[in-house]
């Protein structure tokens, strides 16, 4: 492992970073990537008791710990990006406020869940969500875009859900058609975004009084997440 590797490893893991991993983005469009070979992917948990707790609907916890995790990661990577910068690299954090805030957008340029896969932290689960082995889906993630020489991970490609419909057959929205993700399957071909997103804000009004877009069911009913956070 190079120097630059394991400085930067350790940068991460003093910041607060739960998980990370670093991609090679190269098969990626350029303009996507900003030109940039090498995705650097971060995340963090949700605790345990916060994924307990919106079995029913969203709850204020919820809502609160989504803003903090988001803040958290937007300082992360751009502490991240800076100490790359320093040491003579381009460096992109993808902060909320390059990417936007996903109120609103239905589609981003180059999702944090794309980084997150080409840098072998997990793959798409039948709900679109990232799942990961060790956290399952309760991770929020953030990336940062750099031309630092990173040793990167293998990517994953394919699935791991397998024959699993829990996610569909929780979903209130029925946005889940139940068909599996690999690195070529379209979102839209196995997971309907705009059904998710009104029934979410159906859920974030009576949950919490709205304002913010949020359900978690699929979060929390995914047997990764449960083997994670409930033992």
């Amino acid at each position: 492992m190079t120097n630059l590797t394991i400085l930067t490893r350790t940068e991460l893991h003093r910041l607060g970073a739960v998980l990370f991993g670093f991609g090679n983005l190269g098969e990626l469009p350029a303009e996507a990537r900003r030109g940039l070979p090498i995705g650097i992917s971060v995340a963090v948990t949700y605790p345990k008791k916060i994924i307990e707790g919106i079995s029913d609907l969203p709850t204020p916890a919820y809502r609160d710990e989504y803003n903090r995790l988001n803040e958290r990661l937007d300082n992360i990577v751009t502490q991240a990006a800076e100490f790359l910068q320093r040491r003579g690299y381009t460096a992109i954090a993808q902060t909320r406020a390059q990417v936007g805030t996903g109120e609103e957008e239905i589609n981003t340029v180059l999702p944090h869940k794309t980084v997150a896969t080409r840098a072998g932290l997990g793959w798409i689960g039948k709900c679109a969500l990232l799942v990961t082995e060790e956290y399952g889906s309760m991770v929020r993630l953030s990336s940062v875009l750099t031309d630092a020489p990173l040793e990167t991970a293998t990517p994953v490609n394919h699935s791991k859900c397998g024959s699993c419909d829990i996610c569909k057959t929780a979903c209130p929205a029925g946005a889940v058609s139940g068909k599996e993700w690999s690195v070529t399957t379209p979102r839209d071909n196995f997971y309907d975004p705009f059904k998710c997103r009104e029934t979410a804000r159906e859920r974030s009004a009576r949950g919490f009084g709205g304002g913010t877009t949020l359900c978690g069911k699929c979060i929390q009913v995914c047997p990764y997440t449960r083997r994670a956070s409930f033992g």
